[in-house]
């Protein structure tokens, strides 16, 4: 039996020496970042980058001068950056202002050729930036949405309601890699073939998954694929996979005498050119940790790692929160297929106040609220109080895991 071994990888020490923020101190002690599901902290490397290009070549492109052409050269880096990242070609990745941006756009596009009679399936799982865009479908072109529900009680789909809602008159599924409100891995694999079984478009939200499993687009068989570099140790820019031949067939909304070429028909006016090259930075940064002869492969063998690191600060949180009296964990137990995100809450508070503690009384910083996955706080009958969300991070070490977990049991204690 063929077992696994673990490439090199950099410790976390190593790590958190890339990032100024593990520095900051807050109420005595070093800040714990467990808001990474909201947006990571960024290495040096990133900013370095993106200092560099608005410095040194900061131009609109196609122009015959160099600091233009210098930015054509940092736009087709970062596709093929990106595209090592996902998995996909260069000629595959467009970029946006950020996920819910590109899939609006997207929505636009799919939505001028259906009407009565088509259906979109999405589901109760997803942040709204993958169900609002195909609402808007259904408002404006008579489109009718199905919804796929949750099972409150392990916040994973109901699979067999899903199957029964993907039928011929489906023309696209949109789902949701993971929950960036509980951590949940959905079956993208079950999904895809429901998808094509159906003759159906397939949508992935992978906001919440691309930083903690490496995404391979032709595994998944999808047709788009959506990601935030900034939920992965970038800036606030927002990449999409767009299966070639489905792109270049979209009725996009585009100016005249823009190009009508893969991947840049998909792009609307002037990008975020410094944002586009700190995500590359990102993905070499990410690279950098691990070992290979190429770039995807030493992404393969940093996520790899990162994985492995990633359940066990889970399982000690989780086994942490569920021992101390009167708080509530959420999603998969540790071993099933999730990310290293927890949502929880304490009894007779609401999340905002666990969270404002956590940080005066602690230096832990938590998100809290809905997260814009409004449809789980409310099946799970959180809408008023919300969740408590802590978020591990390639830089979250055991030490902060176990202060989060004191910090708990203490204000839960009252």
């Amino acid at each position: 039996m063929k077992t696994t071994t673990l490439s090199p990888v950099a410790g976390v020490e190593e790590i958190r020496s890339h990032f100024p923020a593990t520095e900051r101190q807050h109420a005595g002690f070093p800040v714990a970042y467990f808001d990474g599901p909201g947006g990571t902290q960024v290495p040096r490397e990133v900013t370095a980058t993106v200092e560099e290009y608005l410095f040194q070549h900061n131009a609109n492109r196609h122009w015959a001068f160099p600091t233009s052409a210098e930015t054509d050269r940092v736009i087709d880096g970062a596709r093929e950056a990106i595209a090592d990242f996902l998995g996909a070609t260069p000629g595959e990745i467009a970029f946006g202002a950020n996920m819910t941006t590109l899939a609006f756009h997207i929505g636009r596009a799919l939505g001028r050729r259906w009407g009565s009679g088509d259906e979109i399936v999405v589901t109760e799982l997803d942040h709204l930036a993958n169900v609002a865009p195909w609402q808007a479908i259904a408002d404006e072109r008579g489109v009718t949405i199905r919804t796929a529900p949750m099972l409150p009680e392990s916040c994973t789909l109901d699979w067999a309601a899903l199957e029964q809602l993907v039928t011929g008159q489906t023309r696209l599924l949109a789902i949701g890699a993971a929950s960036n409100a509980v951590g949940t891995i959905s079956d993208l694999d079950r999904a895809a073939k429901l998808a094509r079984k159906a003759g159906a478009l397939l949508f992935v939200d992978a906001v919440h998954f691309a930083p903690h499993e490496l995404v391979n687009v032709s595994h998944i068989d999808c047709d788009f694929l959506a990601c935030s570099a900034y939920k992965f140790y970038g800036p606030h820019i927002g990449a999409l996979y767009a299966r070639r031949e489905v792109a270049s067939e979209l009725d996009v909304a585009r100016v005249e005498c823009a190009p009508n070429t893969v991947p840049e028909r998909l792009e609307t006016g002037t990008l975020n050119h410094e944002g586009i090259a700190g995500a590359a930075a990102a993905v070499d940064f990410l690279a950098s940790l691990g070992t290979g002869d190429s770039r995807r492969e030493r992404l393969e063998s940093t996520f790899l790692a990162l994985h492995e690191r990633g359940k066990e600060l889970v399982r000690v949180l989780w086994e942490g929160l569920n021992t101390a009296s009167g708080v509530q964990t959420y999603g998969p137990p540790p071993g099933s297929p999730r990310t290293p995100t927890v949502g929880f809450t304490v009894e007779g508070l609401p999340s905002k106040e666990v969270a404002r503690r956590l940080a005066e009384e602690w230096g832990v910083f938590v998100s809290h609220g809905h997260f814009y996955a409004a449809n789980v706080t409310e099946r799970l009958g959180l809408t008023d109080v919300g969740l408590v969300r802590a978020g591990c991070a390639c830089y979250t070490t055991r030490e902060e895991v176990e202060r989060l977990v004191e910090g708990v049991e203490r204000i839960a204690s009252g």
